[in-house]
C-alpha cells in the first residue's frame, strides 16, 4: 500500500502540473476545478489496478469515485463554457504571477486532492468491511451525489432563464438549503469514507471527509460563494434567513414585527 500511496502522489502532481501548463497557454487558471474531479477518478484507477484487496469492494470504490468526478467535470467544463473564467481565478491572475499561482492554488490542489482521496485508496486494500458498514457507505454516498447533481442540474435551468438574472434560487433543493451541492459533496466523501472502515487504522482516514467539508462549508466553498451573492443579489439576506446554510431543513418562517419585539 505504501508504494501505492506514492505512486498516486506522482500521478496527482502529474495531473497538476499538465492542467497548469495548459492554463498558462489558454491564460485561464480555472481550469483546476475540471482537473480536480478527473483527479480523484485517475486515483482510483490508479489504486484499482495496484490494490490486492476485496475484488467486490475496489469495483464499487472506484465505480463510485469515478462517477462522482467524471459528473463534476463534466459539469463544470459545461458552465465554464457558458459563463466564462471562474471570477475568482480572474482576480488571483490580475493579482498573481504564475508561480506564485502555482503553488498557492494548483500545488495546494494537489496536496489536499491526495489527501482526500486516502479513503478510496484504502478500501481497495485488506478485506471488506462490516455489511452493514458497505450499506450504509453506498446510502450516504447516494443521498450525496443525488443532492450534488439535481442542486446543479436546478442552479443551471434557473440561471438558463433570462427573468432569473438578479433573482435567488429558493426552490427544489435550494429551499431547504442554501448549497445542496456542497452538501451532497459532503456526503459522498463521508459515503466513501464509511467503504473503508474495514480497520482500525484504516478508520484513520476519517481526516479526509472531515477536511473535504470543512473546505466546502468554512473553506473555498460556502463562504466565498457566498460573500458575491451578498453583494449581487438585493434579496439574498432574505433568503439566508430563512434557509439552512449547509445540512438541509425545513425553511424557517420569516420573523414578523411581533416575533420581533423584546
Amino acid at each position: 500500500m505504501t508504494l501505492t500511496f506514492a505512486v498516486t502522489a506522482v500521478v496527482v502532481l502529474a495531473l497538476i502540473v499538465a492542467t497548469f501548463a495548459v492554463a498558462l497557454r489558454r491564460e485561464r487558471y480555472d481550469l483546476i476545478d475540471i482537473a480536480w474531479g478527473l483527479g480523484f477518478a485517475a486515483v482510483a484507477l490508479v489504486t484499482f489496478v495496484r490494490s490486492t484487496g476485496d475484488p467486490a469492494m475496489r469495483v464499487l470504490v472506484t465505480a463510485l469515485t469515478a462517477a462522482w468526478g467524471v459528473r463534476l467535470a463534466i459539469h463544470i467544463g459545461l458552465r465554464a463554457r457558458v459563463s466564462g473564467e471562474d471570477r475568482r481565478y480572474a482576480d488571483m491572475r490580475r493579482r498573481s504571477g504564475p508561480a506564485r499561482m502555482f503553488v498557492r492554488v494548483y500545488l495546494v490542489q494537489a496536496v489536499l486532492l491526495w489527501v482526500v482521496s486516502l479513503p478510496v485508496q484504502v478500501a481497495q486494500y485488506g478485506e471488506a468491511p462490516h455489511p452493514a458498514l458497505i450499506v450504509a457507505g453506498v446510502a450516504v454516498w447516494l443521498v450525496g451525489f443525488v443532492f450534488e447533481a439535481v442542486g446543479d442540474a436546478q442552479l443551471r435551468r434557473f440561471r438558463a432563464d433570462p427573468r432569473n438574472r438578479g433573482r435567488v434560487l429558493d426552490r427544489g433543493l435550494w429551499r431547504y438549503t442554501r448549497h445542496p451541492n456542497y452538501f451532497g459533496d459532503a456526503c459522498v466523501w463521508w459515503g466513501l469514507y464509511l467503504l473503508a472502515c474495514h480497520s482500525w487504522p484504516a478508520a484513520a482516514t476519517i481526516v479526509a471527509p472531515i477536511v473535504m467539508t470543512a473546505l466546502l462549508a468554512r473553506g473555498s466553498g460556502k463562504p466565498i460563494t457566498e460573500r458575491h451573492l451578498a453583494r449581487s443579489r438585493p434579496d439574498y439576506a432574505d433568503y439566508v434567513a430563512r434557509t439552512s446554510g449547509f445540512v438541509p431543513l425545513p425553511p424557517r418562517r420569516p420573523a414578523t414585527r411581533k416575533d420581533s419585539q423584546p
